[in-house]
């Protein structure tokens, strides 16, 4: 194999499929592989009293080498944000079209990190050591390079949502488990005071007995405003010179190349995407739903879908997931709101719709300031809460109802390091990462449901033990998706 060069770009002529194949081979078998790396890692250091002054670290050095897949728009706000905790190295860049104008600026301030095409090649190769992906592609992507990378024996952060179907995210909360690696999803606000205050206040019995929560999100951002009659997919136009349009598709059934597939408008299509449910739900419900122990739903219900297309998602959409039981807790509905006015009734003394300071700008700019910013309000049997998305806190209302509980609300907990850092302190062996697919993977079965039934527009019941849809048999297979392409099969074992 010839030797990497750092500023080349790296494409493989035939897909190491085999590679992959072998190192999933061992993988599966009694014997663990240690990754070289952790044969050098750092011990402990302990002062004469016996506290430990130094954690032990499980890479060589202070900093995490990382290989970074999808580095345009997103991927590219991600890769900065692990720049600036001066815990990391960015040793190898990854991307299907790595001369649009959209990855230059990454690559230009990189520029001594290796350069792929092809990710199979990035994790096949052996002259490009490093410690850990960072995987920022399109949601239906994730899944195949999610699961090479824990294959090779690599922790991963991947972009949210975890994966587009039901069973990608099963399949990767099995890998997980399976291979022991650190994983991380990347809904941010989990590791801001958004998570550490919900835990403290449902651990204080500050909030109890919840049985309906309303999530609204009704930015423009990601409405696409096709014309919903629709029938097909669009023409077929040029493939940019720059772009590998067949690896761009992965597992997905082939399309010919359109603009309105390629880059933020993937989003939009049921096929690639995950709608504005996959794209802000992490951000909203993430710690309610960890937190409440809420699980899978029962029932998925499909209130309001305008514009229902079976291509492409609505213009406005309204769900119910109705939760059981659990343990001492009652049932919960949650109410998704998306579109532009397709807002939930507010409740008296509401206030103010703040946004929160921490939402990543779009790739045309910030996201624009609306009567009613993104963002949950909690209803339980005494109180009710209203919070924004990320990691923005919850407040009482109405404020006499605050004013009333100020002093019995308890200290919240500072966060030791931001969702970044806290995946790169993970892969050292400093901390725990506050995401792992086993608590983000059943959240993001939750919007696979919810958008099964967009598609399907129908409602929908699932048996949470069996992990099936009763009432709909092409929902219910298609909680699978549609078979991959040929030559991509074997990332569905685990």
């Amino acid at each position: 194999m010839k030797k990497v060069e750092s500023n080349k770009d790296q494409s493989f002529q035939e897909p190491t499929r085999r590679g992959f194949l072998k190192k999933g081979a061992l993988a599966l078998g009694a014997i663990h592989i240690i990754p070289s790396h952790v044969l050098f890692s750092k011990p402990e250091i302990r002062n004469k009293a016996g506290e430990i002054v130094q954690m032990a670290s499980k890479v060589p050095s202070d900093r995490v080498n990382l290989a970074c897949i999808g580095i345009g728009n997103r991927g590219e706000q991600v890769i900065n944000d692990f720049d600036r905790t001066g815990l990391s190295n960015v040793v190898a860049l990854c991307d299907v079209d790595m001369g649009a104008s959209h990855t230059r600026a990454i690559v230009e301030k990189h520029k001594k990190a290796a350069r792929f095409t092809d990710f199979r090649a990035l994790f096949d190769q052996n002259e490009v050591q490093f410690d850990a992906a960072v995987i920022c592609t399109p949601d239906f992507s994730h899944f195949p390079i999610t699961m090479h990378a824990l294959k090779s024996g690599k922790p991963v952060y991947v972009e949210k949502p975890l994966a587009r179907t039901f069973q990608e995210n099963e399949l990767l909360m099995q890998a997980a488990q399976k291979y022991g690696l650190v994983t991380q999803m990347g809904n941010q606000g989990h590791s801001e005071a958004n998570s550490f205050q919900f835990k403290a206040w449902k651990d204080a019995g500050i909030i109890k007995d919840v049985t309906s929560i309303a999530c609204h999100m009704n930015s423009r951002r990601r409405w696409h405003g096709w014309d919903t009659s629709m029938s097909s997919f669009p023409k077929s136009e040029p493939i940019p010179e720059t772009l590998d349009w067949d690896l761009w598709l992965t597992t997905a059934e082939h399309h010919d190349f359109n603009k309105d597939f390629a880059n933020g408008q993937w989003r939009c299509w049921y096929e690639f995407g995950m709608g504005a449910l996959g794209d802000w739900g992490a951000h909203i419900m993430d710690s309610f739903h960890r937190y409440l122990e809420l699980g899978l739903p029962e029932e998925i219900n499909a209130v309001k879908l305008d514009g229902h297309n079976p291509l492409f998602f609505p213009q406005a959409t309204t769900l119910d997931f109705k939760f059981p039981k659990r343990k001492e807790m009652p049932a919960v509905t949650v109410t998704w709101y998306d579109g532009l006015e397709n807002l939930p009734i507010l409740p008296e003394g509401y206030g103010v719709s703040e946004l929160s300071a921490d939402i990543p700008a779009a790739g045309t700019g910030q996201i624009e300031q609306r009567t009613l910013n993104p963002g949950k309000i909690i209803y339980s049997k005494e109180l009710t809460f209203k919070g924004g998305s990320h990691g923005s806190t919850l407040s009482i209302i109405p404020e006499e109802a605050a004013n009333d509980m100020k002093s019995s609300l308890p200290e919240v907990p500072k966060s030791s390091s931001n969702h970044f850092a806290n995946f790169l302190l993970a892969v050292k062996g400093e901390e725990e990462t506050r995401s792992p697919f086993e608590v983000t993977g059943p959240l993001s079965q939750v919007f696979s449901l919810g958008v099964l039934a967009q598609q399907m527009n129908a409602n929908l019941k699932f048996d949470r033990e069996k992990k099936v849809i009763t009432n709909h048999d092409l929902a219910n297979q298609l909680l699978n998706g549609t078979p991959p392409r040929k030559g991509w099969e074997e990332y569905y074992k685990v």
